[in-house]
């Protein structure tokens, strides 16, 4: 047991002794377990370390390749700049604060013909001729930052002329490195300028010259134009005292030719009367070229009937073609519309002159005119004329030369035929103004054939009338005439006539007398001479229609028969008119015409309130307008109310600008006026007195009939205004039954 017990405690010794052993081996495990762990907490302190410098080093690395991309952009912009300098052709420079180039352009090296050597660190200033403007001129870059147009003269072969423009540059903190400055060549703009002063001057001068010029010409002009009115005036005037004698002696001529006579006193006679009418014919020549040469030939529009104004026309030359025993032949064709708009009394004059030669150089045989539709379109017919004889004839080699002034077909023409050799002349520069060519063919004692060609507008107007000549009735004994005229002779010419004619007659010498017995008796017509003392017969008849409100009848006794003169006669209000020397079976024809019919509307001043139960005139008719709008009442409505709307405004501002003399507004406001009165039917005659309103604004001539011209204008588009409102409400009516 005591064994037992003794090996119990040994093994417990060796246990005890494992146990300490043990107790140590955990001790050294232990401490290197701490040891291990805090080796293990160093190594992962210095993997921390170098994962920093790792984070560290990359961002070193994007930080360089940025550096890099910025030098590489950096490059290439500098390299861009370099170029962009080097190809300026103006010298560049750039230079320190203390005015030493530090680099330039090669236009600066071959400017300066210095090495980029030489140039480089060299003074700025010694490039230019005034060193202390150019030292002033780069301080002043880096004083105010950049100058510019800093004009400087640079040292080169031609000195030239330069505008010095510069700024500072920086670096990225703002400091002033530098300069660049560019000297612009300014050479030549400065030639340019030099030669812009030059012209300049001289544009002055020459303004000046053409200033004096212009004054010279315009009081040359005026010279001219003065000149050119005394020549008319005196020419008129020479005509008026030459015609006044010359109508008597052919006036009374013509009756004492109707008395009885012998042979010798009838040969006698009508020798007389030929050498009356041969001088006639030259104051009519010589006062058309008067007019051709001064520019003053116009031309009106106005219908008429074709036909019957030729047949009036011809009637003029019976006599002289049965003295001769000549046939005259007329032939006219029926296509022709028969009522054109022209100037008839252009028209009239061109074939007087051609049918006038005919008769003069044709011995026996036969006068044709000839008139044909030579084209026709929608607007207008062309119509070609033609007078032909079996006279003497025009040699080959005088053709050309027929239509030239003073031009005969011989030398022996004029002695032996008479006349001036302006009449073919006269015909010319009447047919050509307006659109037309005249044309001749000639054998020698064949005959010639002169031809025409002239353009008409169609129209559906009214034409004026046109006296168809009466004969002479015995039986109409009761018309009472007012004979105005100031000459013994001519008064005792128009007794003799009227006198045959079985009217009564009262003898005025002068406007103021006329209106005098106007006063005091009644008269169905009146002759009105134009060129009167005291008074004379535009002013007379202007007294009559507008103070006396009165529409007797005015025929104008004129001895010229000018265009002008016919305008101002219907500007006052004159009917007709008829030329000295006077055709008794023309004036027998107006004064029947004037009296026996109703006056017509066309010459009448529309303000004048006719007497007693007399109605008014009716001024418009709507047959054009049906025709128009197809009798559609909503249109005939529409354009009757526009009419209605436009044409008081129109009125007023007509009278406003002819009050303020503001011709080009009231060419304008009349302009508007013309389309309506052939839509509205109102008379053609209106429509012509408007026009003649815009030629004498235009030209600011004859401004003293225009408000004569604007009184009738006015009463007549007032009137229509009346007469359409009755037709719209009419036609409202019906249209709402």
């Amino acid at each position: 047991m005591a064994k037992i017990k003794k090996l119990d405690y040994d093994e417990l010794i060796s246990v005890r002794k494992e146990l300490v052993l043990e107790k140590e081996e955990n001790k050294k495990l232990a401490t290197e377990l701490i040891t291990a762990r805090k080796e293990l907490i160093f190594q992962k302190e210095e993997k921390g370390k170098r994962a920093i410098e790792l984070g560290i080093a990359n961002i070193e690395l994007a930080f360089q390749d940025k550096e890099k991309g910025k030098r590489a952009a950096e490059l290439i912009i500098a390299n861009y700049a370099r170029g962009l300098i080097e190809a300026s052709r103006d010298p560049l420079f750039t230079i320190s604060p203390q005015g030493k180039i530090t680099d330039m352009n090669e236009a600066t090296v071959k400017v300066t013909g210095a090495a980029r050597e030489k140039l480089i660190g060299a003074n700025f200033i010694d490039y230019f001729t005034e060193p202390d403007k150019a030292c002033k001129g780069y301080q002043q870059v880096f004083t105010e930052g950049f100058v510019a147009d800093y004009p400087l003269t640079m040292k080169d072969h031609k000195l030239t002329d330069v505008l010095f423009n510069g700024s500072v540059y920086k670096d990225d903190r703002g400091n002033v490195l530098g300069a660049v400055v560019v000297a612009r060549d300014i050479t030549e703009q400065k030639r340019i300028e030099k030669e812009l002063t030059e012209a300049k001057v001289f544009a002055e001068l020459a303004t000046e010259i053409a200033e004096e010029a212009k004054i010279k010409a315009e009081c040359a002009a005026h010279v001219a134009e003065d000149a050119v009115k005394s020549k008319q005036q005196f020419l008129s005037n020479m005509s008026h005292e030459i015609r006044t004698p010359m109508n008597a002696i052919i006036g009374f001529t013509k009756v004492v030719l109707k008395t009885e006579l012998t042979s010798k006193q009838k040969e006698y006679l009508t020798a007389i009367k030929m050498s009356g009418d041969a001088l006639i014919v030259l104051i009519n020549d010589i006062l058309d070229l008067a007019k051709v040469d001064a520019g003053k030939m116009t031309f009106v529009q106005t219908p008429f009937k074709m036909a019957l104004s030729l047949s009036a026309m011809l009637h003029l030359f019976e006599t002289k073609i049965q003295e001769k025993n000549l046939l005259l032949i007329k032939e006219y064709d029926s296509r022709i519309p028969e009522v054109l708009v022209g100037d008839p009394v252009r028209l009239h004059q061109i074939i007087l002159n051609l049918v006038s030669n005919a008769v003069k150089f044709t011995t026996h045989g036969k006068i044709t005119v000839n008139v044909r539709l030579h084209s026709e379109d929608a607007e207008t017919v062309t119509l070609k004329f033609a007078v032909t004889d079996t006279g003497i004839g025009i040699p080959p080699n005088k053709i050309e030369k027929i239509f030239e002034n003073f031009q005969q077909a011989t030398s022996g023409t004029s002695r032996l035929y008479g006349g001036t050799g302006l009449g073919l002349a006269i015909v010319k520069q009447l047919v050509e103004p307006q659109g037309g060519s005249i044309h001749v063919k000639s054998k020698v004692d064949e005959g010639s054939t002169f031809s025409f060609i002239l353009p008409f507008q169609k129209t559906k107007a009214n034409a004026e009338a046109v006296e168809e000549l009466v004969e002479l009735d015995t039986e109409i004994k009761n018309i009472k005439i007012l004979v105005v005229e100031d000459i013994a002779l001519n008064q005792l010419l128009m007794k003799t006539l009227l006198d045959d004619f079985g009217f009564e007659r009262d003898i005025a010498a002068n406007g103021k007398i006329a209106i005098e017995k106007l006063q005091t008796k009644l008269y169905d017509i009146i002759l009105m001479d134009l060129q009167m003392p005291e008074m004379n017969g535009f002013e007379a008849t202007q007294y009559i229609r507008n103070i006396m409100k009165s529409n007797i009848p005015i025929i104008a006794l004129t001895a010229d028969v000018t265009t002008v003169d016919l305008a101002k006669c219907k500007a006052v209000g004159m009917n007709d008119y008829i030329a000295k020397p006077v055709d008794e079976r023309l004036l027998y024809s107006k004064i029947i015409g004037l009296v026996k019919k109703p006056t017509p509307l066309k010459m009448l001043k529309n303000n004048d309130s006719q007497s007693g139960s007399n109605k008014k005139t009716k001024c418009i008719n709507l047959d054009y307008l049906l025709h128009r709008t197809k009798s559609n009442p909503t249109l005939m409505m529409e354009m009757i109310l526009l009419y209605l709307e436009q044409t008081p405004p129109l009125i007023t501002t007509m009278k406003r600008s002819l009050h303020d003399k503001n011709w080009d507004v009231l060419h304008a406001a009349v302009h508007k006026m013309i389309p309506s009165f052939s839509i509205m039917g109102i008379h053609p005659d209106f429509e012509n007195m408007a026009k003649r309103v815009q030629e004498y604004a235009s030209s600011q001539q004859e401004t003293e009939a225009i408000a004569d011209l604007v009184i009738q204008l006015e009463n007549i588009c007032a009137q229509a205004c009346e007469e359409l409102e009755e037709e719209f409400n009419i036609i409202k009516t019906n249209t709402i039954n």
